[in-house]
């Protein structure tokens, strides 16, 4: 590479960040008062209701809890539905609520991250955050050493704790952006 042309992709560069830049200034003016609040989606309209469960099968996925690929987190059946493509169930699993619960409605995941304390002090990995409730961020997570969370907690937790096994497969299924959709 020449000097010159260094300089030419240097120049790029600057301009394509200057750009990035203005577009992310421009796009947080737009952010709305409510972010991180229950967006009712098309496809969840019914969230906010009990789902139509299949009393046969408990495990079924709940009629009615959205359309496309998503994870869906039952508030009654302390359980959550892994659904890819085509509303394939792609796994199912009990969970241990915190103590703070999201509201019912549709979610993106807004941040993760691999290894931190959790608010009851137990280190958790694979936390998967979705939602905020009265300033409490809400959350799947598991324990480092698959413990349930404790029942006497002093802190309000919004995690949602889950096995490592099925912490590992929320953690590659739920990226930032991925719909999540809480139900009754």
């Amino acid at each position: 590479m020449t000097a010159g042309s260094s300089g030419f992709v240097a120049a790029l560069t600057v301009a394509a960040l200057a750009s990035v830049g203005v577009l992310a200034y421009q796009a947080s003016a737009d952010v709305p008062s409510d972010l991180g609040k229950a967006h009712a989606l098309a496809s969840a309209s019914a969230a906010a209701k009990k789902a139509p469960r299949d009393r046969r099968h408990p495990a079924a996925l709940p009629a009615a809890s959205g359309t496309g690929q998503r994870v869906v987190y039952s508030l009654d059946d302390d359980r959550v539905w892994l659904v890819g493509a085509g509303d394939k169930v792609r796994r199912t699993y009990k969970v241990t609520p915190g103590t703070v619960d999201p509201v019912p409605g549709a979610y993106a995941v807004t941040s993760r991250s691999n290894a931190v304390t959790g608010t009851d002090g137990t280190p958790v990995e694979h936390v998967v955050r979705f939602a905020a409730t009265d300033g409490i961020a809400i959350g799947f997570s598991s324990a480092v050493d698959n413990s349930p969370p404790s029942a006497d907690a002093p802190a309000r937790t919004g995690g949602i704790r889950e096995s490592r096994a099925d912490g590992n497969a929320m953690w590659r299924f739920a990226t930032i952006g991925a719909a999540v959709v809480v139900i009754r």
